[in-house]
């Protein structure tokens, strides 16, 4: 029934983005400010699901819904698909990077490959993610004793970053490293700091955009 609804929304969520993106300043805010209500709203009642055991969040766990889609943009001859995690999770399932993923952009690009005759167009596929780490705080005061010392040692930084393929290698073309492979392995190329307030997804998808835009720019 989860899985429904979420297949149900998702093309309301497709609308507001192209159509919001895409018309005047004013009419734009107030749709991607529904969008946006819309993506809280299907997050709290995901954690409410979660809260009575009728859903797994755990991305390790098979069956789980620990993300949704909240919609899908084209950019140029890029195809953005946005998705958002229902709480902070680890960046690698089996691996503890001290990096919580919160969002993440599946991103498809259209490229001519110049190398065959025909000049061939494909398609090259790439994953974002809005992450945050807790760094240690260099200014706290290491002799201070309230309550809220542990908590001053560290500080919680946002960052959109890219995910680098490590294991398998990307540019393998051996089926059996990938059939071998149980979980994908990567690591998290920081592309944009945000400081320490995490954005909202309708803020952080802007920050994508732009950052796409100007990676990608002819």
């Amino acid at each position: 029934a989860v899985s429904s609804l979420l297949y149900t929304c998702q093309p309301y969520f497709n609308h507001l983005e192209s159509t919001g993106r895409s018309t005047r300043r004013s009419f734009c805010l107030q749709l991607l400010s529904f969008s946006q209500q819309l993506c809280d709203r299907l997050e709290q009642l995901l954690l409410t699901y979660a809260s009575h055991d009728l859903i797994c969040l755990d991305e390790a766990e098979p069956n789980s819904i620990s993300h949704f889609c909240v919609g899908q943009v084209q950019l140029g001859q890029m195809k953005v698909t946005t998705f958002r995690y229902c709480k902070p999770t680890p960046y690698l399932s089996r691996v503890d990077t001290g990096v919580y993923k919160r969002m993440r952009w599946n991103v498809q690009r259209l490229q001519e490959d110049h190398r065959r005759a025909e000049g061939t167009v494909q398609t090259a596929s790439f994953s974002y993610f809005l992450c945050y780490e807790d760094i240690p705080n260099t200014h706290a005061d290491p002799d201070s004793e309230s309550e809220d010392a542990s908590s001053d040692n560290v500080v919680r930084m946002w960052s959109i970053g890219q995910w680098v393929q490590v294991k398998p290698e990307r540019t393998t073309d051996d089926i059996y490293d990938w059939i071998l492979c149980e979980v994908p392995e990567a690591s998290y190329r920081r592309l944009l700091f945000l400081g320490r307030n995490e954005p909202s997804c309708c803020t952080a998808t802007d920050y994508l955009q732009q950052l796409l835009l100007t990676c990608h720019a002819d």
